[in-house]
């Protein structure tokens, strides 16, 4: 799915022109990427927390030659899913497991379709 895809899901949903769809999610997006670099985490309830990590220094491998090469100390974001999207995502090999030779594209719930709660033990 590309942001085009998506500005035009969310223009058919909420009767909007997919020019000002277009404007209000690439906002939000560069609302997002602001917040991440100022205040190097973001929450968002039920779907994630992106987060700017440091990674050290250390010694790599040129996968071609085989030498030892240096990398620089840089900062990366990570990304670890919220429990809402966690379960949706899981729900797909439910989905999955109940019919056999279904593809995952044809496995995808509904959108505003309530995933199963089961209980699971915590990951830390």
């Amino acid at each position: 799915m590309t942001k085009k895809d998506i500005v035009r899901t969310i223009a058919e949903q909420i009767e909007l022109p997919q020019l000002r769809t277009k404007e209000l999610v690439q906002k939000t997006f560069d609302a997002l990427i602001d917040a991440l670099v100022r205040e190097g985490r973001i929450e968002l309830r039920n779907f994630g927390v992106f987060q700017i990590k440091k990674r050290e220094a250390r010694m790599a491998r040129n996968p071609r030659t085989g030498e030892r090469v240096p990398v620089q100390a840089k900062s990366v974001v990570t990304f670890k899913p919220g429990k809402e999207m966690e379960a949706r995502v899981r729900q797909l090999d439910q989905v999955e497991a109940a019919q056999p030779g279904a593809t995952s594209s044809q496995a995808v719930p509904e959108p505003g379709a309530q995933p199963a709660r089961e209980a699971q033990p915590a990951q830390e």
